[in-house]
């Protein structure tokens, strides 16, 4: 396992996707508490409207406002927030054209979605422009809101879309305030504030499409940031074993030696059954180090998380949280 960077801990803007049944929400929440710890406050933004945040941290559907869901310790706070593609067009247009009450009323003629199915990419650009408010926005004394911003983004096979929609909004609109903000949005999410972090599973499919996907970022000129591996199983064989035992080839009298010598005396069926479960704990050790060699090829620091056993709920969250401090997040 590598660790947090230095140029990682510079960026602002910290976007979480992974292929689907990764993890990726789980893995974006426990990153915004690591982040916060020490001090800070952190926002935690989804955009794909399934209440995810939610209902990891075991709390009412969000409203589209920022909300305190947790404390960080060393007194840090995440809030959340979940972007409504209707909501931020209503504070756009009432934002950059003082359309406020007509907003309200196009909103009960359809005309928003009309507008989101005449341009597609008018979706996309609504949300990543409020991401890019939230990172932006300052305070009276002139200092950030929000120390960093995590973004629950699409999964790896739609984020480079996702992020780079703005790109092309930003030719078709020539002039005026789309044209503005799409242009503040470009400016953010390819410049060094932004960090674009992919969850990944030590299985074949998971790793090479976050090999695409870090291919993708590069070719869009967006910036790859660390690959955060989740459900890491401990291995609980030596190393020199390992092959050995995948082959199937475990000595069942050395086993019972060994269990006898602990004062454990198993039946021929225990001890047939713990065999097989060797055989296929060595069988998984050894795919998870081909999937770790497959993934070294992204030349990316990569972060290693456990695999909770007893399921995710919001002190999974904190453990997690530690592992990536523990690892230099901050």
């Amino acid at each position: 396992m590598t660790s947090w960077t230095e140029e990682l801990t510079r960026a602002r803007l910290h976007v979480v996707s992974g292929k689907g049944g990764t993890g990726k929400t789980t893995v974006a929440a426990a990153l915004a508490l690591a982040l916060a710890t020490g001090g800070r406050r952190v926002l935690l933004v989804e955009v794909e409207g399934r209440q995810g945040i939610a209902q990891l941290f075991d709390r009412a559907p969000l409203p589209y406002s920022e909300e305190r869901i947790a404390s960080a310790p060393g007194s840090g706070e995440v809030h959340a927030l979940a972007v409504d593609a209707e909501a931020a067009l209503l504070e756009y247009l009432a934002m950059f054209y003082n359309l406020g009450f007509a907003g309200r009323t196009l909103r009960k003629m359809g005309a928003i979605e009309f507008a989101t199915t005449l341009a597609p990419g008018l979706r996309d650009v609504l949300l990543t422009g409020k991401v890019k408010e939230c990172v932006n926005r300052t305070g009276p004394d002139g200092r950030h809101v929000y120390d960093a911003v995590v973004l629950d983004a699409p999964p790896t096979g739609r984020v480079v879309k996702f992020l780079d929609v703005t790109k092309a909004m930003a030719d078709l609109a020539k002039v005026g305030p789309i044209k503005g903000q799409s242009e503040g949005v470009v400016r953010l999410l390819h410049s060094g504030d932004t960090a674009v972090h992919l969850v990944a599973l030590l299985e074949e499919m998971p790793v090479r499409e976050t090999l695409d996907a870090v291919a993708e970022l590069d070719g869009a000129d967006l910036r790859p940031g660390a690959v955060l591996v989740n459900r890491v199983q401990p291995t609980r064989l030596p190393a020199r074993s390992v092959p050995v035992a995948a082959e199937g080839r475990v000595d069942e009298s050395r086993v019972l030696a060994g269990l006898r010598s602990a004062g454990l005396d198993l039946d021929e069926f225990t001890l047939e059954g713990l065999v097989d479960e060797t055989v296929e704990h060595a069988v998984r050790v050894q795919s998870q180090q081909e999937a770790k060699e497959l993934l070294g090829e992204s030349d990316l620091p990569t972060l290693e998380l456990p695999d909770l056993t007893d399921g995710v709920d919001v002190a999974a969250l904190y453990e997690l949280a530690e592992v990536l401090v523990a690892a230099g997040v901050r």
